[in-house]
C-alpha cells in the first residue's frame, strides 16, 4: 500500500491518508458499518468507548478474512453529534497508530442510527496482495 499525499494539499488533519493506492491484484474486503455494540447486545457509554468497540469488531472481521488492520485502506465513520468527534478520533488514532500508511478516512455527522444509544458507526475497506 502506498499513501498518496500531493504536496499541493494541506496535510491531513489527523492520523489518516488523503489516499491509499493498492497494488495490482489485491484482494478487497468490504466491511459493513460496525456499531459500538458487543456480542452481548450492550453498547458502552460514550463515543470513544463505542468507537473502540467498532474497531475491535473490524479487527475481528479482518482476522476472520485472513487479514490484519495493516490491510485497511479506507475508513468511513459516522457520529450523531459534533461532541462525539473527539472521542471517535481518539479511538481511531489509537487503532491506527501503528498503521503505515494510515487508511484514507472520512468522518460525517448524521442524525442517528437504529437505536438511540448508538453514537458511532464505522465501515471499512481492506486490501491484501496475494
Amino acid at each position: 500500500m502506498r499513501a498518496v499525499t500531493p504536496p499541493a494539499l494541506r496535510p491531513p488533519f489527523a492520523r489518516y491518508s488523503h489516499a491509499v493506492e493498492t497494488p495490482p491484484g489485491a484482494r478487497l474486503l468490504a466491511i459493513s458499518g460496525q456499531l459500538g455494540v458487543g456480542a452481548d447486545d450492550v453498547a458502552p457509554e460514550g463515543a470513544e468507548a463505542q468507537a473502540a468497540l467498532c474497531f475491535a469488531n473490524i479487527a475481528a472481521i479482518l482476522e476472520a478474512a485472513g487479514m490484519t488492520p495493516r490491510d485497511l485502506i479506507r475508513l468511513n465513520a459516522y457520529v450523531t453529534a459534533r461532541e462525539h468527534l473527539a472521542g471517535y478520533m481518539a479511538a481511531r488514532d489509537a487503532f491506527c497508530a501503528a498503521l503505515d500508511p494510515p487508511p484514507a478516512s472520512t468522518l460525517m455527522i448524521v442524525s442517528g442510527f437504529a437505536r438511540p444509544e448508538f453514537v458511532v458507526e464505522v465501515e471499512a475497506l481492506a486490501a491484501r496482495t496475494a
